[in-house]
């Protein structure tokens, strides 16, 4: 695995943690001394972030001497946040026991379904049935019913939930109760009887507004509308509604509206940064999500869809190109701007597409917007046009000696800057209309479609433009 480095310093009596290959040095040496008093009093000062940085740096067997070493409760939030790879290799040399009561047992009830979701069924049905707790268990279950991508996968089963007939003194001791298994407390959700959600109480109105610890509930909790998801909501729509609400906890209920668990802000940071990964890489020309540490072959299957689909828009760049031979071996001038059109339709064309893929991923382009949008793009592209084949005119008339050439660069690169605006601004519609993720059209598809439209442009205007001045030259000699 790659070593880091960390450096340990302290800034107004906070520890800033960096790791370093001396520090990594280090470790491996104490692990080789058994030191394992040295080694525990490191690991207590860090975060378990830091923890499972500096064991992703390790050695398996190494990191799983450390991991050994840990207090059971620090071990178990240590383990969550390995890289998927070191996780995997720490649990294969775990016990299912082991898996079980000191790692399941301690985790939040979502964490634990990631986890599990990970392994082989044979493994994931023995540590179910290890763990003794029979609430966790059932719990985590459940969780694993729901379909990976949506709100029932993300959601926590621990919170505060309490029923809208109990007194102030009733809550306040089932909330004591509760709390127990909840380490961040956002919200406190007011149930009826059968389970539904009513309501939200404010833990300030709790304490200060009751008369006494008799009063009821009912008369304290806010009734307002509250936003909720179905389980079976996409991650990304809740990700969106947690965004467009300023919320740092959102409340999952059924049909019926029951209850059923909450989303923190932490599980859709992660929902955030794995999709903007995600359409990163497809922009990229990767058809899947890989890292860094994936094998080889793994990123080869990733890059090479794109790459063959690259390599045919260059047969098909060459294709055009040998159509026009005639012309370019007549005209040979016109082989120095190739590169310029081709470049310049491909820009034009992501730029367009990219704000078409961010107006669609946050919802701020509706159907009916498509033809004002299209319009828009279209004035857009023309003062861009205008502009940049003004400065191509004035640059081919002082420095080229043929006017063919240089009216016909300045109208073709207008022509395809027009083009690629209104391709790169259609396309993702398109791709959205047929629930095709349109972040595709940010990718290789659209500069090498741009690539074959420019050039035909190109070439089509250049045969045009030489015919005239052709013509014009024989009637002037005439």
């Amino acid at each position: 695995m790659a070593t880091f480095e960390l450096r340990l310093e302290q800034h107004s009596g906070v520890m800033k943690f960096e790791l370093t290959k001396d520090f990594i040095a280090r470790i491996r040496e104490l692990i080789d001394d058994v030191a394992d008093r040295e080694i525990r009093e490191i690991m207590e000062g860090l975060h378990p972030a830091d923890i499972a940085e500096t064991l992703d740096s390790l050695r398996d067997e190494e990191a799983l001497f450390v991991y050994r070493l840990l207090d059971k409760e620090k071990a178990a939030d240590v383990f969550i946040e390995l890289s998927e790879e070191a996780r995997e290799a720490l649990a294969q040399s775990l016990t299912t026991k082991e898996l079980a009561e000191e790692v399941i047992d301690r985790l939040d009830s979502d964490d634990a379904a990631d986890f599990m979701n990970e392994l082989p069924e044979n493994v994931k049905e023995a540590i179910i049935a290890s763990i003794e707790d029979e609430e966790v268990a059932s719990d985590i279950i459940d969780l694993l019913t729901y379909q990976e991508g949506t709100a029932g996968a993300l959601m926590a089963k621990e919170l505060i939930r309490v029923n809208q007939n109990w007194t102030v003194g009733t809550c306040l001791r089932e909330m004591r109760r509760q709390a127990e298994d909840i380490e961040n407390i956002y919200t406190i959700y007011v149930v009826d009887d059968p389970g539904v959600l009513v309501g939200t109480l404010s833990l300030k109105k709790l304490l200060f507004s009751s008369s006494s610890t008799r009063s009821i509930i009912r008369d304290l909790y806010d009734r307002k509308a509250l936003i909720s998801v179905l389980p079976d909501t996409p991650a990304e729509e809740v990700a969106k509604m947690m965004e467009k609400y300023d919320l740092v906890v959102l409340p999952v209920v059924n049909d019926a509206g029951i209850l059923l668990g909450r989303i923190t802000i932490d599980d859709v940071v992660d929902v955030i940064r794995k999709e903007a990964e995600k359409d990163y890489q497809m922009a990229s020309g990767l058809s899947e999500d890989v890292e860094e540490s994936d094998s080889s072959w793994l990123i080869i299957r990733a890059r090479l869809p794109w790459l063959l689909i690259g390599l045919l828009g260059g047969i098909l760049v060459a294709s055009v190109i040998n159509l026009y031979e005639v012309e370019l071996s007549i005209y040979p001038e016109m082989a120095f701007f190739i590169p310029l059109i081709a470049a310049m339709g491909g820009n034009v064309g992501v730029q367009s597409s990219a704000i078409i893929v961010q107006g669609l991923a946050n919802k701020s382009i509706s159907l009916s917007s498509t033809s004002q949008k299209l319009m828009k793009e279209l004035g857009i592209a023309l003062v861009n046009g205008v502009v940049l084949a003004l400065l191509v005119l004035a640059y081919n008339l002082v420095f080229a000696d043929s006017p063919a050439l240089s009216y016909t660069v300045s109208l073709a690169l207008l022509c395809v800057i027009v083009v690629a605006s209104l391709f790169g601004t259609i396309t993702p519609l398109v791709l959205n209309r047929f629930n095709i993720d349109p972040a595709l059209a940010t990718g290789p598809f659209i500069t090498t479609a741009n690539d074959i439209i420019g050039l035909f442009i190109y070439f089509l205007v250049g045969r045009m433009m030489y015919q005239h001045f052709e013509v014009a030259e024989h009637l002037t000699f005439l």
